[in-house]
């Protein structure tokens, strides 16, 4: 199945590099037999936004399988633990308060400033989960709930205050977008990326094993609570890099790893690869349709992959309906 994933993965790669305003046939690509105006356009246009949109979609596909394989919930996802809240506050804060300068270091800032958000709100999160001395998935859910409220109120009055040149950056960011994509931020993002998506690959043993149970888990020699904290800080590292660098992009997380689970079972062996896999796949489709159905402007790739998720969940809901659950 992983072959098959990366045939399609590698096909999508293909269509994704020759389409857009301008389109290079792929024998020219295969052969690199490009005039100097085509080179220009694939190395520094489409290359990296092809690979930022493999990169982002493998991390929140990936996270978002640990995450369900974690809480033992296929209705888990990475937003549950601040990442998204924190990331839109901080983005609203650089975009409204700050001003189109934001700060010294330019555009990067409003990366920067939803890695940094999106971690601390993770951080508290997991602070509050420990309030008893002992790491409690319900204080954690709960805590999740009330930190993502606090976050998406502030971002909704910063968003009422903002005049329209703001309001349409906030928006446009808050959909998701990969239109931003330069080798410099696609870099920095592969490089907090992939060492943690190898670290959720390796925890995949002990992820099965958490399956039969907390009590069973820990008699099998699991920590499971050290398991829970490095499961929780990783994802969130690993989602709070991708965030910085695409805005909110919603339901990769939640819609891959369940129709991965429903379709070959789950052994998150095979699991969390086939996530990161199809996650890949599936944005940098939506990203390819976004940038070429209404050409010459671009349509946020978060409103693509949210009419994936949507129709996905409602045709959860009915067969799980009809089979009686």
């Amino acid at each position: 199945m992983l072959v098959c994933l990366s045939l399609i993965l590698s096909l999508i790669v293909l269509i994704a590099t020759s389409i857009g305003a301008i389109s290079i046939s792929l024998p020219d690509i295969l052969f690199f037999d490009l005039s100097e105006f085509d080179q220009m356009i694939l190395l520094s246009i489409r290359l990296p936004r092809v690979l930022l949109a493999v990169v982002v979609g493998a991390a929140l596909g990936i996270s978002g399988a640990a995450m369900q394989g974690l809480f033992r919930n296929p209705l888990a996802d990475p937003g549950l633990i601040g990442i998204t809240g924190g990331a839109a506050l901080a983005v609203s804060c650089m975009i409204v308060v700050i001003g189109p300068a934001y700060g010294f270091l330019g555009l990067y800032s409003l990366g920067i400033a939803a890695f940094v958000g999106g971690m601390i709100t993770s951080l508290v999160i997991l602070r509050m989960s420990r309030l008893t001395g002992v790491f409690s998935v319900t204080h954690m859910l709960l805590a999740g709930i009330a930190i993502n409220a606090l976050t998406f109120a502030g971002t909704g009055f910063l968003t009422f205050i903002s005049d329209d040149q703001q309001l349409r950056a906030l928006t446009f960011w808050t959909m998701g977008s990969l239109g931003g994509a330069m080798w410099e931020p696609v870099l920095v993002c592969l490089s907090i990326i992939l060492p943690s998506m190898w670290f959720l690959t390796k925890k995949a043993r002990e992820l099965n094993v958490l399956l039969l149970g907390e009590e069973n888990a820990a008699y099998i020699g699991v920590d499971t609570h050290k398991l829970k904290r490095t499961i929780i800080l990783t994802s969130a590292l690993c989602v709070g890099a991708a965030v910085a660098v695409s805005g909110i992009i919603g339901f990769i997380g939640l819609v891959v790893p369940h129709l991965i689970r429903l379709l070959f079972g789950a052994d998150h062996k095979l699991l969390i690869p086939a996530s990161a896999l199809l996650g890949a796949a599936l944005l940098l489709f939506a990203d390819t349709i976004a940038r070429t159905i209404v050409a010459p402007s671009e349509m946020p790739v978060g409103v693509l992959t949210s009419l994936v998720g949507g129709p996905f969940f409602l045709w959860l809901l009915i067969k799980q309906n009809s089979n009686g659950n």
